[in-house]
């Protein structure tokens, strides 16, 4: 047995399944790691399993019974073949720190001899996963000349339409006034009457202002409400205006709005994704 051969039934066991163990040395596991976003968000990647290594050991003997089973020999001596190439396999990584499995990766030890490992970049071990590639968000770049002519089409729609002026309402034609009808001749003049004493005339009755009359406060205050709504309608379209210009700006230089939202530290953690 050598290292390309033990790298080659590695793999071809953790295709189907979680975990395999190295006699002696410890056990291989892989996890499916799901979907993610990277380059800020405009880049989606596809889940993939990962594969890692662990000083614990299981109790399985799927490579002994895969190389029992590919070279024709019984399980007891692929046991045994198996146990002494991990044994100077160890020997070889305590030494050297480092042993290279072809296809794989690379398992090192520490200078406490804690062993890690670390897979090639284009290790794939999901059979699911085949054909899935990462899809990039950033399809189109506006130009400066693009952004500018939609934020003007925007600020068109956006502007309120004139209110129409009602009407002038035609006056009424003056109607025509009736002929004086002549006067009677005057009778002949009785004799005078006594008159009688003159009753006392009544208290005069204070006059109530119509409820439709309204006071001069009253009519400055109808005149100030349509003020007070264009000043609302013009400050409602300046904000909305100045969100569309923001949103954007975020698209066509997304950098230079994360330098204003973000902290450097923040900064520095989406550059790493």
């Amino acid at each position: 047995m050598d290292i390309d051969l033990l790298s080659t039934m590695v793999k071809e066991v953790m295709m189907n399944h979680d975990s395999v163990t190295l006699p002696g040395l410890g056990s291989f596991m892989a996890e499916l790691v799901p979907a993610s976003f990277s380059d800020k968000g405009y880049t989606i990647n596809p889940p993939y399993r990962r594969l890692y290594f662990i000083p614990h050991q299981g109790d399985d003997t799927l490579l002994a019974d895969l190389y029992s089973t590919s070279n024709n020999v019984n399980i007891a001596d692929a046991t045994r073949i198996l146990v002494e190439f991990l044994t100077e396999m160890r020997e070889v990584l305590v030494a050297r720190k480092i042993v290279v499995f072809p296809g794989l990766g690379r398992l090192r030890a520490t200078r406490e001899n804690h062993f890690f490992f670390v897979a090639d970049e284009d290790l794939d071990i999901y059979p699911e996963g085949f054909g899935l590639e990462p899809v990039s968000l950033k399809t189109h770049e506006e130009t400066p000349e693009e952004v500018q002519e939609a934020v003007s089409n925007l600020a068109q729609m956006l502007e309120p339409e004139p209110v129409a002026e009602p009407e002038p309402v035609a006056e009424p034609e003056p109607v025509a006034e009736p002929e004086p009808v002549a006067e009677p001749e005057p009778e002949a003049e009785p004799e005078p009457v006594a008159e009688p004493e003159p009753a006392s005339e009544p208290d005069p009755v204070p006059v109530i202002p119509s409820e439709a009359e309204e006071s001069p406060a009253t009519e400055k205050a109808t005149k100030r409400l349509p003020i007070l709504l264009r000043i609302l309608i013009w400050i409602l379209v300046v904000s909305v205006i100045a969100c569309i210009a923001l949103a954007v700006v975020g698209r066509v230089a997304p950098d230079w709005l994360d330098y204003y939202l973000y902290s450097p530290e923040e900064l520095e953690i989406l550059h790493s994704l």
